[in-house]
């Protein structure tokens, strides 16, 4: 079973501004309203690829309850805490003139601190050896910097995969608990030691020193259009990136995980999951919002996947 959990979900708006202009009134033509958060988008992802999650985290007040309403659309399954407070709105601004894509973010509401602990207990009480749990996302307010490493520790005490998407600290502290996947970009890799890692190799290399000193089994790097390097201590694949008319970049990441769970999931080989996530990220961007690809675009994509056997 795989489980996704997102600590500061949000209602994501997106909205289309041909040519938008700053210091000045601007005319939005288009508009649609998504449940959203890493998790959430993962979960989305997860059903169109045909398998099943659990969607958990924290939500508040009546914006909360406009995502689990949307849940209940899209057939996915959760199981939310909710705090006082309100779930925050995330503004999406695509511009198809100047080919831009803005995110205004809301920092999200203060939790309790006992919080996280009760929702850890709760998902602790759910998963069984062999289950799958994706940590992703930022955190809320209120929440210890460290909450990704108490978690993976507490998965890997009941022998259950963690997948960590997330950068900055929260990723630092999440490291030392040895996740068994975590997926940066190349940009974020880079900040993670401190230098810029400019070639496929300079990030393979980084890749195997991280798994070898953190004890992790996987790493993906994404690196935008140009593709993703897919990283074991035994193989690496490089998948080029396809070139795909954009609708919307956000949630494409997400995407990448999604198809990486449900790869792990049905033990699919390297190659067959960097093959069936570079479909999968390829056929969201296509999307405007951070709706989910439909899997029919997924199969028309894949035979397109390049891979590269680097190791």
């Amino acid at each position: 079973m795989i489980y996704t959990v997102t600590l500061n979900p949000a209602l994501d708006k997106t909205v289309e501004i041909p040519g938008m202009t700053i210091d000045a009134v601007n005319r939005i033509t288009t508009l649609r309203v998504d449940p959203g958060g890493k998790g959430i988008n993962v979960s989305k992802v997860v059903k169109k690829l045909g398998s099943s999650s659990a969607a958990t985290g924290i939500l508040g007040g009546g914006t909360g309850r406009l995502i689990e309403a949307a849940l209940d659309d899209l057939g996915i399954k959760y199981d939310f805490i909710y705090a006082e407070g309100e779930t925050r709105t995330n503004l999406k601004v695509v511009d198809p003139v100047n080919h831009t894509n803005t995110d205004i973010n809301e920092p999200g509401m203060l939790i309790p601190e006992d919080l996280p602990q009760k929702l850890l207990d709760k998902v602790l009480g759910k998963v069984n050896e062999g289950d799958i749990v994706i940590l992703s996302g930022s955190i809320p307010r209120g929440c210890p910097t460290d909450i990704y490493r108490t978690w993976v520790t507490a998965c890997n005490s009941k022998r259950v995969k963690t997948i960590l998407d997330a950068d900055g600290e929260q990723m630092q502290l999440g490291l030392t608990a040895s996740p068994y996947m975590i997926k940066p970009n190349d940009h974020e890799l880079s900040a993670l030691i401190g230098r810029e890692l400019n070639t496929k190799e300079e990030l393979r290399q980084t890749a195997l020193a991280m798994m070898d000193r953190y004890h992790i089994t996987k790493m993906v790097i994404s690196m935008g259009s140009s593709g993703a390097l897919y990283v074991t201590a035994d193989e690496t694949v490089y998948a080029e990136g396809l070139k795909v008319p954009v609708g919307s970049t956000v949630g494409a990441g997400d995407s990448v995980v999604a198809a990486m769970a449900v790869a792990e999931e049905a033990d699919m080989s390297l190659e067959e999951a960097a093959r069936l996530s570079t479909a999968t990220g390829a056929a969201n961007v296509m999307c405007s919002g951070t709706q989910a690809a439909e899997y029919s675009t997924i199969q028309e994509l894949m035979p397109r996947v390049v891979i590269h056997k680097l190791l």
